[in-house]
């Protein structure tokens, strides 16, 4: 979303990024990043909000709730290090600067991608659930593994993210994994090609590379 300072009956443009991955995903490039790093990269490119949608599943956004209530925890019992108190002031605030949405980003039959992204209280657990009514089998929840067999076709997909309570969003849609590229690769119907972008319970696309090798 754009920066600025514009509002607009209430409302005003902020900098968001909805699409944001984690050592949680098999396929992270830089595994010994930490969260407060992301965090930080956050603040340096001026966004106020973000998600993390780790490949089927929340585990990535769990680890960072896990490591700031160890820090809690800690500082409650007066056994901070130095280097954790440094610590723990830096994640509250960021944390008050920048909100961090649950989500991750699920692979549905044939291999389309679709983020689904939940409000800050929504508990992991029932993120695991839809998870699990997804198709993603109870062993692969933590994985984060990009490649799940045997899930729920795109448009269940949409349809049982927004039940959960959650956004479903579209990500690439013109690049590889993409809703369009995906059912034009597959040759699906057209009628079958409009519920994958215009489905009622899907809330946004998100295009990439506006020049691509197809129409």
């Amino acid at each position: 979303m754009t920066n600025g300072k514009d509002t607009r009956d209430g409302m005003r443009w902020i900098r968001a990024d909805l699409h944001i991955h984690t050592p949680a995903s098999e396929d992270y490039a830089e595994p010994q990043v930490s969260y407060l790093e992301i965090l930080q990269e956050a603040e340096r490119r001026e966004l106020e909000m973000i998600a993390f949608t780790d490949h089927n599943t929340v585990h990535g956004y769990e680890r960072m709730l896990q490591e700031i209530d160890f820090l809690q925890k800690l500082d409650q019992a007066h056994r901070l290090t130095p280097e954790e108190q440094i610590r723990l002031a830096e994640y509250r605030r960021l944390q008050a600067k920048i909100m961090v949405l649950p989500g991750f980003e699920f692979t549905s039959h044939y291999g389309s991608h679709i983020l689904a992204i939940f409000a800050p209280d929504r508990p992991v657990s029932l993120i695991e659930a839809t998870l699990l009514q997804l198709g993603v089998p109870p062993e692969q929840l933590k994985t984060g593994a990009c490649s799940i067999a045997d899930t729920r076709h795109v448009t269940e997909a949409y349809e049982i993210i927004s039940r959960s309570g959650g956004l479903a969003i579209a990500p690439h849609v013109n690049g590889p994994n993409g809703v369009i590229t995906e059912t034009l690769r597959m040759g699906t119907s057209g009628q079958a090609r409009v519920a994958a972008t215009q489905h009622p319970a899907l809330h946004a696309l998100e295009f990439i590379n506006f020049y691509t090798d197809h129409d």
